[in-house]
């Protein structure tokens, strides 16, 4: 038998939106369950309407069939959609508009993992973020930089625990010793509830019987901390290290932040980066590039002889293999020594002369 769903609801065929929702709303408070004159079964006749009528096609299709048309109410126990998809019931409205407490619809089924949820939903300190200046020497063979920090840090007292040295621990009143609370909220769909760390002894269980006095029971001071930071062969300008838990402490029961670390190369007074491998000019006399010759010159791994040919050409490039920066896959960049030929400004009358018969010598 078709169902009258406006008589269901209390009003006419010609009700609006609004007029449905009101209604549907009303009498949902008076009929439903949890109420000690509540009706579960026409609570659900009430649910079985609204789902209709508070969408347009349906609605429409009921007017012309009747509640039995394909995906009229609730047949079946939920084929309309489950009530989350297009013309279902708008469940975060519904709670929103019976008194629900929650700020997060989400929080009414977050209370069933348990007490690993409620910790996992601690509150975490902020990250820190410097710049490090670096020399080409550093990330050639790799350095550990010890760097002073002014931020929070773990108290040095209470070692964190945020109770006075010696004092014995006791169970925390606030959540029995669980770490965490339980919330109920009842609303027309029945009872949620939802767990978060205990404010009390952030989620610990316990609490010390005196507070630490420098920390005053926070389990965190502002103060210096030396940090070493490894820094790895290799780095590349701008990159970031990342250490975790070394930004600000979160002090008792909370995560402390992480501290990130931006590289930045140096200036180098002899070689230039690119990529893995390092650039450095030679100047070297006429006589040198034609005679050839072998020059002390300077690598990040020391002082090296190049053997520099004879007749060499001004802008050539000798490789030296090896002797960049490491590479992530495996092995070194190399050294790239780009040759240029300076031609003196000013000449003695002798080396003119020279240069005169070598000019003829050649030609």
């Amino acid at each position: 038998m078709s169902k009258d769903y406006y008589k269901i609801l209390e009003v006419n065929k010609n009700a609006s939106k609004d007029e449905i929702k009101k209604a549907f709303r009303k009498l949902a408070h008076k009929h439903h369950p949890d109420k000690s004159n509540g009706d579960e079964k026409k609570f659900k006749e009430i649910n079985e309407a609204y789902q209709t009528l508070s969408n347009d096609n349906k609605r429409a299709q009921y007017d012309q069939f009747g509640s039995a048309f394909p995906g009229g109410g609730f047949p079946g126990g939920q084929s309309s959609g489950g009530g989350w998809g297009e013309g279902g019931i708008n469940m975060e409205d519904i709670l929103r508009n019976f008194g629900g407490g929650f700020s997060d619809f989400g929080d009414i089924f977050s209370g069933q993992s348990g007490r690993s949820q409620a910790r996992q939903r601690r509150a975490k300190a902020s990250d820190i973020s410097i710049d490090l200046e670096l020399s080409l020497e550093d990330i050639y063979k790799g350095i550990n930089k010890e760097i002073e920090l002014k931020k929070t840090i773990k108290c040095r007292d209470c070692e964190g625990s945020g109770g006075k040295p010696g004092s014995p621990m006791k169970k925390c009143s606030g959540c029995n010793g669980q770490g965490e609370i339980h919330q109920t909220q009842r609303t027309i769909l029945g009872s949620f509830s939802r767990v978060s760390v205990c404010p009390e002894c952030q989620g610990e269980g316990e609490k010390p019987e005196q507070v630490c006095s420098q920390c005053r029971g926070r389990g965190a001071t502002r103060g210096v901390e030396k940090i070493l930071v490894n820094v790895p062969f290799g780095v590349d300008d701008n990159q970031i290290i990342k250490l975790e838990n070394h930004g600000e402490a979160g002090g008792k029961g909370n995560l402390s932040g992480d501290l990130y670390i931006k590289v930045h190369l140096r200036k180098h007074k002899h070689f230039i980066k690119r990529g893995d491998d390092i650039y450095y000019q030679l100047p070297i006399s006429f006589t040198q590039a034609a005679l050839g010759d072998k020059i002390e010159i300077p690598t990040l791994n020391g002082p090296v002889k190049l053997k520099v040919p004879a007749g060499i050409q001004s802008e050539k490039l000798l490789r030296l293999r090896g002797k960049g920066i490491a590479r992530a896959s495996g092995g070194r960049g190399d050294q790239l020594v780009k040759i240029h030929i300076e031609v003196p400004k000013k000449l003695s009358r002798k080396a003119k002369d020279l240069l005169k018969k070598l000019k003829e010598e050649i030609l």
